[in-house]
């Protein structure tokens, strides 16, 4: 558990974003989320977008150490199998517990940013050793523009796990080959 207040609170407001969505999401419901008194979240951030930009930041935070630690402990894919087999495990995490909460509120994030490109800026994808093991398989199989490649087939991936997070069910192995096939040609 954080000790940092401004942590705490932080991932107090992914949680009550994620459980109550984007109007849901106020300084007093922070409060009650994170067990601390009335008028603390709004001590720490006065404006809502203030608030706002504290979760994004921390969400951003929490999903590149997530990245990190999956691109550190899963070596690059040999084969087509290895990748379907981590992109579906990787899905799964983003669907169930932790990565769930934090899967909604992300969604939630990337449609306010529409209306706030400061927080788009901070939603940018970032590099990291998972993002960056898919894009070295792929350029192992001699695929032109392994970088772009990366980016559509990842961003589908997403477009799957929000399909889940709204409609229920898990990413599946069939869809994700269809997907690294695709990538492939």
């Amino acid at each position: 558990m954080p000790t940092d207040r401004r942590t705490v609170l932080a991932d107090a407001a992914i949680t009550v974003l994620a459980d109550t969505g984007m109007r849901g999401l106020t300084h007093r419901a922070v409060d009650r989320a994170a067990r601390l008194p009335a008028g603390t979240t709004s001590a720490y951030y006065r404006t809502r977008q203030a608030l706002l930009t504290a979760l994004v930041r921390r969400l951003v935070e929490l999903d590149q150490a997530e990245l990190r630690e999956i691109g550190a402990r899963v070596p690059v894919p040999r084969t087509a199998a290895e990748l379907v087999t981590g992109i579906v495990g990787f899905a799964a995490v983003r669907l169930t517990g932790e990565g769930r909460m934090r899967s909604l509120a992300r969604y939630a994030c990337a449609v306010e940013s529409a209306r706030h490109p400061e927080l788009r800026e901070i939603l940018v994808p970032r590099e990291n050793q998972a993002r960056q093991a898919v894009c070295e398989f792929l350029a192992a199989q001699g695929v032109a523009d392994p970088d772009a490649r990366t980016v559509t087939l990842l961003t589908c991936v997403d477009g799957l796990v929000f399909d889940r997070l709204v409609n229920g069910g898990s990413v599946c192995e069939e869809e994700v080959r269809g997907l690294v096939a695709a990538a492939l040609r």
